[in-house]
This record gives structure tokens, sequence and C-alpha cells, in this order.
């Protein structure tokens, strides 16, 4: 029986391939739930008087390694479920604010994707990631490189 929800192997992510997700809204309790989980507990991020005194346009502001978690699950869901194999490293730009009930999406383009030189069966793959809100403002770009799966291992995986 075929199963359905899988991500993309390397050979199919080539250079210029391009993808955008779904969106996702970040609430209050998003906000909540990661500072709770993460001890990041600044003020900007949990006393909304003080947001809305300092804090620009005086709304209460979402961590960018929250609204960064948000966009790779909106990836991994999207290209990589079951395909990714490592998160090897990225580069990571914060451009603009985000806010509680700001709805972000993921604009993706492959710059690289070509087999590791010990194992052909795996590549390597390098995206720029765009994270855009719903006035289509770039909030964050990062460009991550990842170890990737494949057709031949998806298959032995995925049986």
């Amino acid at each position: 029986m075929e199963t359905i929800g899988l991500g993309r192997c390397w050979e199919d992510m080539p250079m210029g391939y391009q993808f955008k997700t779904v969106g996702r809204t970040i609430t209050e309790t998003d906000l909540v739930n990661f500072v709770g989980t993460t001890g990041m507990v600044e003020v900007l991020f949990t006393d909304a008087t003080y947001a809305g005194q300092h804090a620009p346009d005086g709304r209460r502001l979402i961590p960018g390694a929250l609204v960064f978690s948000i966009a790779e699950g909106l990836v991994i869901q999207t290209s990589l479920q079951g395909t990714g194999l490592a998160f090897i490293r990225m580069e990571f730009d914060v451009k603009s604010p985000t806010f509680v009930g700001d709805t972000i999406h993921v604009e993706v383009e492959v710059m690289e994707s070509r087999p590791t030189s010990k194992d052909p069966n795996r590549g390597l793959v390098r995206t720029k990631n765009k994270i855009v809100n719903q006035k289509e403002e770039t909030v964050i770009t990062y460009i991550p490189l990842r170890l990737c799966v494949g057709r031949e291992m998806l298959a032995s995986h995925w049986k």
C-alpha cells in the first residue's frame, strides 16, 4: 500500500525549484506556551502593559525563535516528512518584527541540490527560505543546509 504525505527526495528538488507553504496564524497561546517552555521570559513577550508602551506599534511581539520554529513545521510537513535526515547549518536574518495575530507562510527556493560525496543515496539540499506575513512582508530569511534521502533510500524506508 502506498504511503502518502511523504516529502521530496533530494533528486526531486533541483536548483531553482520553488514552492510556498500554507499559512499559519501565530496566536497568544503559541506565545505563552513557547515562552513558558523555553524560559524566554523577556518582558516584551510576557508583559502586555510594557509591550504596549515599548514594542513597535505597542503590539505583542513574537520571538524570532518561535517564528522560525513554526516556519520549519510548515516546511517539514510540506516537503521533508520522512525524507529529511539532518539539519546541518543555516544563516539566519530577522528583517522585521512578528506580532501575535500575524499569519505567516514560507517561500522556498532551492539554491543547491547534490549527492553527498560518500553516499549517492543521500543528498545535500540548500534552500533560501523567506518567512512572509499576511502583508507580504518578509520578516525572516534563513538559508538551511539539510541532508535528505534519495529515491532509492526512501523506497527502502517506506515499503
